[in-house]
């Protein structure tokens, strides 16, 4: 089962590489990673992506938590989430694949006479269901940033 991990982390050389670390140990796979600072610059936010069993998940967030730099852990898909991933498409020109990404909130970077360049956003399904309905035909390169999310409600990962 896909499970997004929300880790908030002290902004310090080496704190990425222990939690990831970790997950090389344990023998979990790291699907996506995606690390922004948030607040003051001095902590940051990570949004691991990865698949296991809730007890696999629990003890992969039981492990992060002992790590010193680490501030909170949380499990988004424990509970009701919100969840998005950015996508970037640079592709042969095609109004299918244009149709598909103004779907998902599409905005147009660059257009010649033969290649367009396009963003998107949406969630993790709703961006692999693009994909597939795009094909690869015309698809020349794809970015993606993998999943980020916050909890809903009153639910906040914070100092």
């Amino acid at each position: 089962m896909k499970r997004i991990i929300s880790i908030l982390i002290e902004n310090k050389s080496g704190a990425l590489a222990r939690v990831v670390g970790l997950f090389h140990q344990r023998g979990y796979n790291i699907e996506t990673l995606n690390v922004g600072p948030v607040f003051d610059g001095s902590y940051s936010r990570m949004s691991v992506t990865t698949r296991g069993s809730e007890n696999d998940v629990e003890q992969i967030t039981k492990q992060i938590n002992k790590i010193i730099d680490v501030i909170k852990v949380s499990d988004l898909t424990e509970g009701d989430h919100h969840e998005y991933e950015f996508i970037l498409i640079k592709f042969k020109h095609s109004e299918k694949i244009q149709k598909i990404l103004k779907s998902l909130n599409g905005k147009i970077h660059e257009k010649n006479q033969d290649i367009m360049v396009m963003s998107a956003w949406g969630s993790f399904g709703e961006i692999e269901l693009a994909i597939k309905a795009m094909g690869k035909v015309n698809i020349l390169e794809i970015a993606r940033s993998g999943s980020i999310g916050l909890h809903e409600g009153e639910k906040v990962l914070k100092i």
